[in-house]
């Protein structure tokens, strides 16, 4: 049987990388509907409120942190959950600071469908290269299998608790974050078989020798 590190690595580095940019595109999208932003940059827009740094610093100094909780959840980071801990933040403000805020609320909801859509493939795109989660899915996947909760609970609770910490420190908390969480899972499970990437198949077996 063929084991994945036989497949082409080149094509899953490319995948990898441009679904993390396309993430981070799909955030920046996000962001500047300003309807309510992704989950976890609730939490980032709270901590730019309240202590500066940019969305896309604090992007990587929590995912550093969260990878750090790892440790105790013995979970093993790839190369992957570095890039994409490193990489995201970096691509985010790049963004932000190409995209303007539209003002006419259709082109506002536009940006918000957009950037929900996008961050779906994306994401099915980074996780189907198969080169290591990011670090907030690894450190649901150790809390469930540290505590035996369901995948939904858990992921659930971590998120409403993020949510909950950015919007007290005044993160941007809206209709579009709702309409995220409803909306992300579905994108991902329809996208996620057509960009996981398979073992490669296995050479043909060489024909027998024709007998003189």
């Amino acid at each position: 049987m063929v084991s994945l590190r036989q497949t082409r690595l080149p094509r899953r580095i490319f995948q990898l990388v441009t679904g993390l940019a396309a993430f981070a595109l799909g955030e920046a999208l996000i962001v500047r509907a300003a309807l309510g932003v992704i989950p976890w940059d609730v939490l980032h827009q709270g901590l730019v409120h309240q202590l500066g740094l940019t969305i896309g610093q604090w992007s990587i100094l929590v995912g550093v942190v969260v990878l750090l909780l790892w440790v105790p959840l013995r979970e093993r980071p790839g190369v992957g959950t570095v890039v994409n801990v490193l990489s995201i933040g970096l691509f985010l403000d790049l963004f932000l600071s190409l995209l303007t805020a539209p003002n006419a609320l259709w082109l506002r909801v536009a940006y918000l469908a957009v950037g929900i859509v996008l961050n779906g493939l994306a994401t099915a795109a980074y996780i189907g290269a198969r080169l290591g989660p990011g670090p907030r899915d690894g450190l649901m996947t150790g809390l469930v299998r540290r505590t035996g909760g369901s995948v939904r609970v858990v992921r659930t609770a971590i998120e409403v608790g993020v949510v909950v910490v950015g919007w007290l420190l005044g993160g941007n908390l809206g209709i579009g974050t709702v309409v995220f969480a409803l909306a992300i899972g579905p994108v991902i499970h329809l996208s996620l078989p057509v960009l996981t990437v398979r073992p490669a198949p296995p050479p043909p077996e060489p024909l027998p020798d024709s007998p003189l």
